[in-house]
């Protein structure tokens, strides 16, 4: 996740119009491996490769923050030896990503539920979230063991507890009192979501955050994303019109 500052900035891109926040449900590492003829594993192998450049394009144009949705609460159903060999590529990019991390200025951010993960996978992420912590150039969100409704139930359920104790006042409940309770508190909504392998749904992510975001749904597997396909999909996002239910 080398920062380049000699690399030319993207041709047709307006640095005075980069998204704040940009969130990718990366599917199609499964569809890539079958058809080459690949264990699934080769498949999210080469997708981590595809995370590295997708990061190292973010912080070069400087967008603050980017969020992957990596493994979800419904993930935990596939294969075990699919699950355990995912959680070892989970770590091992955690790791191997650190240096790179302190370099640019990254900051990890872990969104979900941290207490399914194996303890190896927990112990990594307390690490580098922990010397990542005071990085402000760029904040990365790993969506792990996420699930959007489960997010909303637990700040339902938060909202319910300081409501019972006394702490909260029930007419005082509104958007901004809800989105203080998610995982992504102090952040920006995504301006952003694109998904990837062309599936036309947003499986359970970030449900609340996406509320106005703009959409972008690419044909293109996972693990053949690449930097140009991206700087090309926020080119489409320059060029729309973002009314937020107004005329303008």
């Amino acid at each position: 996740m080398n920062s380049k500052p000699d690399v030319p900035w993207p041709q047709g891109l307006d640095p005075a119009r980069i998204p704040a926040h940009v969130a990718i449900i990366m599917d199609g590492n499964g569809r890539w491996a079958k058809k080459r003829l690949l264990n699934r594993v080769r498949g999210h192998e080469k997708g981590a490769d595809t995370v590295r450049t997708t990061v190292r394009t973010a912080r070069e144009i400087g967008l603050s923050h980017l969020t992957l949705f990596a493994f979800s609460t419904e993930n935990w159903q596939r294969p075990k030896g699919e699950v355990t060999a995912l959680m070892a590529l989970l770590k091992n990019f955690l790791l191997t990503e650190r240096r790179e991390m302190m370099e640019n200025g990254i900051r990890l951010n872990i969104l979900g539920q941290v207490h399914r993960l194996p303890d190896g996978v927990r112990e990594a992420i307390a690490r580098v979230t922990a010397d990542t912590g005071h990085n402000r150039d760029m904040t990365l969100n790993l969506a792990l063991s996420y699930g959007g409704r489960t997010e909303l139930v637990d700040a339902a359920r938060s909202i319910a507890e300081a409501v019972a104790a006394g702490q909260l006042d029930p007419s005082a409940v509104d958007e901004a009192c809800m989105a203080d309770r998610l995982y992504t508190r102090d952040m920006p909504d995504p301006d952003l979501l694109i998904r990837t392998s062309g599936e036309m749904r947003v499986s359970n992510f970030l449900l609340w955050q996406i509320a106005y975001a703009e959409i972008f749904v690419t044909e293109t597997l996972w693990p053949d994303f690449n930097r140009e396909e991206f700087l090309s999909i926020l080119r489409d996002y320059q060029g729309r019109e973002r009314r937020f239910g107004k005329v303008v």
